[in-house]
């Protein structure tokens, strides 16, 4: 299995528009962070997790030409923005397939309504598969992925466990029942957002809290606003096994 770090960043993005933030005038590349995303990919198969507003950009740079679907945590805006783009693949391979709660995906027939549109739908305009996904497991091709169930301040969100692979972001709370679930993954990616508390995120304490639970033999770091600090610095201070994520970081487990 391949994973392939699309964006590494929170909402606004590293740099953030109009900041003189030092991280965000950084001229070092692992400071700069597209809206969080990955690409999980396995024997032929590709799922990407979530699509923000970065998504064409993203696609373009990790030279991915075809997705098998797209598995979505929940429906922020920095994790949905980019459905629009899907419309290569669509022209290219036909309706795509997209995971999601129910209130996830109602969010999205709301605001995307022209692409579920059952009458006089545009013809620009992409078709997709809806799948509801609860928390319990579900299958992608020939892969059983299990739902992890957490709180992003009152939302509720899904992170996923494929195989040895757990991937968790926008996390606040999540329950032991739900960490028996990921308990001793080969690799584990966990938001991380700054150094302060969050009402919303874990921040840097909480993240390598939650990482102790879990044990996972390796652990990366994603959702990192430029409040977290400088890649090189914080690296410095992780323990062994936990790393910073950057944007185009690819892993095999």
């Amino acid at each position: 299995m391949k994973i392939t770090f699309l964006g590494t960043g929170t909402s606004q993005g590293i740099p953030i528009i109009g900041s003189s933030h030092p991280v965000c005038l950084s001229t070092n590349p692992k400071d700069k962070r597209l809206r969080v995303s990955v690409l999980v990919a396995w024997d032929t198969y590709k799922y990407v997790i979530d699509c923000g507003p970065d998504f064409r950009y993203q696609m373009l740079r990790a030279g991915c030409e075809t997705i098998d679907g797209i598995v979505f945590t929940h429906e922020h805006s920095d994790h949905v923005l980019g459905l629009d783009d899907i419309r290569p693949f669509y022209f290219r391979q036909g309706d795509i397939p997209i995971y999601a709660h129910k209130r996830v995906l109602k969010s999205l027939h709301k605001r995307f309504d022209y692409i579920f549109a059952t009458k006089n739908k545009y013809p620009g305009a992409p078709t997709v598969i809806t799948n509801r996904i609860k928390n319990k497991p579900f299958k992608l091709k020939n892969l059983e992925v299990v739902p992890v169930n957490g709180l992003h301040d009152t939302l509720q969100v899904f992170g996923f466990r494929f195989n040895d692979f757990a991937y968790l972001t926008d996390m606040k709370t999540v329950t032991n029942k739900e960490i028996k679930k990921i308990k001793g993954v080969k690799v584990l990616v966990v938001n991380a957002l700054r150094i302060d508390s969050h009402r919303s995120h874990f921040n840097l304490e909480e993240a390598l809290q939650f990482i102790d639970k879990v044990k996972p033999e390796t652990a990366y770091l994603t959702h990192i606003s430029h409040l977290l600090g400088f890649h090189e610095e914080i690296e410095k201070i992780l323990p062994k096994h936990v790393f910073l994520a950057y944007d185009g970081l690819e892993i095999t487990i």
